[in-house]
C-alpha cells in the first residue's frame, strides 16, 4: 500500500475507571477523548472480559456524539493485554489473540485485556477493516543473560509500558535524525509503575517486571524487595495475597504514605513529612540506580536516558535524574505518554507498507533453556 494516504486509525486504550480514544487521520490526531465509566457499572461485572459490550456502547455513543461512522475508518488498534510474551511490533489481531485476551492467558487480569476485543468488534461492525495491538505489555525481547537467577528453574520476566517506551526511543532516534533500530537508549516510564528498560538497536534488551515486585518503587509497587525480609513478613501473620498486592496495588507510596498520588507526596515533603521526603527520595535514588545498570548492559554506550510518564511532568524529578545520571549521557524529558499516538502509528505503517503485521502465536518467547 501507499503511504501517501492519510490514513483514519482509531485507537483504543482501555483504563482502570476510563477508556482512553483517539481517532488519527494522517500524523494528525482529529480527537481524543476519555470515556468514563461507573463504578459501580464496573464492579458489577464478574470478570474484565463482560466488561466488554458496557465499554463498546459507550465509545460507539461518544463516536456517534463526534459523527464519526466505524465505515469511514481504515483500521482500528488496541491497547493488547491478557497475552503471551511476544516480540515486540504491531500485530493482527486473530482468534488465537482475542481468546488469549479474553481469558488472561498471561495470568494478569488488566482491562488492556479489552483492546483486541474492542479493536476487533470494531473492525468487523466496519466491514471487515484490520485491527491490531502495537507493542503490548508482554513484549519480551529479553537477552538470555537477563533472565537468569540464582535458582534454577525460576527466571526472570519482564512485564513493562512497551508501548510509551518504544515510542519515546522512536521520537528522540527521530529528533537525532537517525532511526530507532540505530541507537542505544536508557528509556524511564515514571508513572503509576515505573519501568527502567535497555534498548539496543530498537530491542529492549533487559528491564523491570513492573508486575513482579521488580525494579524500582512506584506509587503502587513495592518495587524490588530482599527475599529474605518478605519472608520475615509473611512470617509475622501476613499472607501470600497481601505480598501479590504490594507488587501492583497497595505497595509503594501507598504503604509508606497512604496516597497513590505522586503530587500529593511532593506536596507533604515540601509540607514538612519525613515519611513522604524519604519515600521520594527514596523512588528517586532506585530509579537512577537502575539507569546505571541499564547503561552497564548497554555497555556504557549510551545515545541518551529518556523519561516519560506523568511524574516526568515534575522538574525536581527530572533534575535530580540528570544530576545524578547527567554523566552517563544527556537526559530528555517527554512528559506523559504517547500511547495512543503510538498505537496509531504502528496501525500507520503496516497500512502503508512499511512494517509487516506480525502473527501472534500464543506461544512464549521464551520457556526455559534447553538443560532445564
Amino acid at each position: 500500500m501507499s503511504d501517501a494516504k492519510p490514513w483514519r486509525v482509531l485507537a483504543i486504550n482501555p483504563g482502570s475507571t476510563s477508556t482512553k480514544v483517539g481517532l488519527f487521520e494522517g500524523e494528525g490526531c482529529v480527537f481524543s477523548e476519555n470515556v468514563a465509566h461507573a463504578a459501580d457499572r464496573l464492579a458489577a461485572f464478574p470478570t474484565i472480559s463482560d466488561q466488554l459490550p458496557y465499554r463498546r456502547d459507550a465509545i460507539l455513543a461518544m463516536l456517534s456524539n463526534h459523527g464519526v461512522e466505524l465505515s469511514s475508518i481504515d483500521a482500528f488498534v488496541g491497547r493488547g493485554g491478557g497475552l503471551m510474551s511476544l516480540p515486540g511490533g504491531t500485530y493482527a489481531v486473530c482468534g488465537t489473540m482475542l481468546g488469549h485476551a479474553r481469558a488472561g492467558a498471561n495470568g494478569v487480569q488488566h482491562p488492556a485485556q479489552l483492546g483486541p476485543q474492542l479493536a476487533h468488534e470494531f473492525a468487523e461492525a466496519a466491514g471487515g477493516r484490520p485491527a491490531f495491538v502495537v507493542n503490548p505489555p508482554d513484549t519480551d525481547e529479553l537477552c538470555d543473560a537477563a533472565r537468569m537467577t540464582g535458582v534454577r528453574g525460576v527466571y526472570r520476566n519482564v512485564h513493562l509500558h512497551a508501548l510509551n517506551l518504544k515510542e519515546t526511543a522512536i521520537r528522540h532516534a527521530a529528533s537525532l535524525g537517525r532511526a530507532y533500530e540505530d541507537c542505544d537508549f536508557v528509556v524511564c516510564h515514571l508513572g503509576g509503575g515505573v519501568s527502567i528498560s535497555a534498548h539496543r538497536h530498537g530491542r529492549m534488551i533487559d528491564g523491570n517486571d513492573i508486575v513482579g515486585g521488580d525494579g524500582p518503587m512506584a506509587p503502587t509497587r513495592c518495587g524490588g524487595m530482599p527475599v529474605a525480609g518478605i519472608l520475615d513478613w509473611l512470617d509475622a501473620g501476613h499472607t501470600v495475597a497481601e505480598a501479590r498486592a504490594l507488587c501492583m496495588k497497595t505497595g509503594g507510596f501507598v504503604d509508606l504514605v497512604g496516597t497513590s498520588d505522586a503530587r500529593e507526596v511532593i506536596a507533604l515533603a515540601e509540607g514538612g513529612s519525613a515519611a513522604a521526603a524519604r519515600a521520594w527520595d527514596a523512588m528517586i535514588y532506585q530509579v537512577c540506580k537502575e539507569i546505571g545498570a541499564m547503561a552497564a548492559v548497554l555497555g556504557g554506550r549510551v545515545d541518551g536516558i529518556l523519561l516519560g510518564g506523568g511524574m516526568a511532568f515534575d522538574q525536581g524529578l527530572v533534575n535530580a535524574i540528570s544530576t545524578r545520571c547527567g554523566w552517563i549521557a544527556p537526559v530528555a524529558a517527554y512528559p506523559g505518554e504517547f500511547e495512543l499516538e503510538a498505537m496509531a502509528a504502528g496501525a500507520r505503517r503496516v497500512l502503508s507498507g512499511v512494517e509487516e503485521a506480525r502473527t501472534y502465536t500464543g506461544v512464549p518467547v521464551f520457556r526455559g533453556f534447553a538443560e532445564d
